[in-house]
């Protein structure tokens, strides 16, 4: 176990599952949609998670953001990450950048390697905070925190567990760890009552979630868990490994119109976003670059 529970523990069962399809987007990119607009109401404050894999033909040339904060884990290979006001670097296997894009940030992503996988998580900002300052946190896969117990090993990106705390600081209180359990073996996280709490599974078939009379879930699903303060997984498989994220942050309670690569409260928020980022002000003043 990674975690004891106490009596005084009120496990979170599943209250919705969703298979993240396979998509192609454009030449070279194929993606899986674990959230989209759908699920934004009811996972509050995530609006986005996309699992990607592309090659080096593939990429995604300047592009702005707005409005909220993203989350990049590389699994396999590497991003060479580039903005106009000269912000570079290669993001690889087991590292994150933390990116918040807050008033407004133009960058580009591209592939190191011909094999390219990851995740990417948009996570909302309040209104309040949404026009601030960008900046970047980068950690490599050396800088991240790790755990192991009883066959359970974590990764704390963000937040707290067997006894590890991130230093990441997070403007919305997020949780975001990745766990591996070995064949046979299991984990109880406790999560904040209040927050909201998922889960996507990248490796495994036989990973049950919630309670031991849950179906087995297998991978590329995300599980969305129901009220508590206890996240509770098995791994019945004999043989195989489960590997997942589980995610969880603090609800904004805000309205959320989102439109492109913008995050905002308003679709007049959303019309001036393009607006400034079309006449290069108000946070893309490197667009005319």
């Amino acid at each position: 176990m990674s975690l004891s529970s106490d009596s005084t523990s009120v496990p979170r069962q599943v209250i919705k599952k969703v298979l993240a399809k396979l998509e192609k987007e454009g030449q070279g990119t194929v993606v899986r949609k674990g959230i989209s607009e759908l699920d934004q109401e009811l996972l509050d404050p995530f609006v986005l998670l996309v699992d990607f894999s592309f090659s080096l033909a593939a990429g995604f040339p300047n592009h702005p953001h707005r409005g909220f904060e993203s989350v990049t884990y590389m699994l396999q290979g590497g991003i060479i990450h580039k903005d106009p006001k000269g912000h570079q670097g290669t993001i690889q296997a087991g590292d994150v950048q933390w990116m918040t894009a807050g008033r407004g940030i133009i960058h580009s992503e591209f592939p190191e390697e011909e094999v390219n996988n990851g995740l990417q998580l948009w996570i909302n900002l309040p209104s309040i905070d949404k026009m601030i300052e960008p900046k970047y946190k980068e950690l490599s896969s050396l800088e991240i925190l790790r755990a192991e117990e009883d066959g359970v090993e974590v990764k704390v990106i963000a937040g707290d567990s067997m006894g590890m705390k991130s230093p990441v600081y997070t403007r919305t209180p997020t949780m975001f760890l990745d766990f591996t359990l070995k064949p046979g073996s299991q984990t109880h996280q406790t999560v904040p009552e209040s927050w909201t709490a998922f889960a996507y599974i990248i490796e495994g078939n036989e990973g049950v979630f919630g309670s031991l009379n849950s179906p087995a879930v297998s991978a590329h699903h995300v599980v969305v868990f129901g009220p508590g303060d206890l996240v509770s997984v098995w791994n019945k498989s004999t043989s195989r490994s489960l590997r997942f994220l589980l995610i969880a942050g603090k609800p904004i309670g805000e309205p959320v119109v989102q439109c492109g690569p913008f995050v905002m409260n308003t679709q007049a928020e959303i019309d001036t976003a393009f607006e400034d980022y079309q006449n290069a002000k108000n946070g893309f003043e490197m667009a005319k670059c």
